[in-house]
């Protein structure tokens, strides 16, 4: 899909002002078609519509997605080791939770963008690590009888 996008936007930059107004007029006219659609889809149809990986993005395009952009980011990290502290316009905070792997932040970040492509930035904390006190590191032997 992106690659489909940035070639769209490649030729746009090429053609003149018409070609542009005429991309301009198609998106329109598709956005209000998807309009009715989502309107008498119902709820469920509406949902398996807005998980499909290529109706989603064209439903976030024309603001029809029934997830809001936090709904849409706890989804997309929902089985990972992060939670979401804060969705606030462009920035999504999360912390990772005490024990998961750092090298995870690329992941989670390509997540929250994936889900929702208005995020521009996106905030990862960890959690205080618990640390195990050194007198429990220490061997006891039991006493002798």
């Amino acid at each position: 899909m992106n690659e489909r996008i940035d070639r769209i936007e490649a030729l746009l930059e090429q053609a003149g002002p018409a070609a542009t107004e005429l991309v301009g007029e198609l998106l329109d006219l598709y956005g209000e078609g998807l309009a009715r659609v989502m309107a008498v889809a119902g709820e469920e149809a509406a949902a398996r519509l807005a998980a499909d990986e290529l109706v989603s993005p064209l439903l976030l395009l024309h603001d029809l997605h029934p997830l809001d952009t936090r709904a849409r980011v706890e989804t997309a990290i929902a089985d990972s080791s992060a939670d979401v502290l804060a969705v606030e316009e462009d920035l999504v905070r999360l912390r990772l939770r005490a024990g998961a792997c750092r090298s995870s932040t690329a992941a989670m970040r390509q997540a929250v963008h994936d889900a929702a492509p208005e995020i521009e930035r996106v905030e990862i904390e960890f959690a205080d690590t618990a640390l195990i006190p050194v007198e429990s590191l220490a061997v006891r032997r039991a006493p002798a009888t």
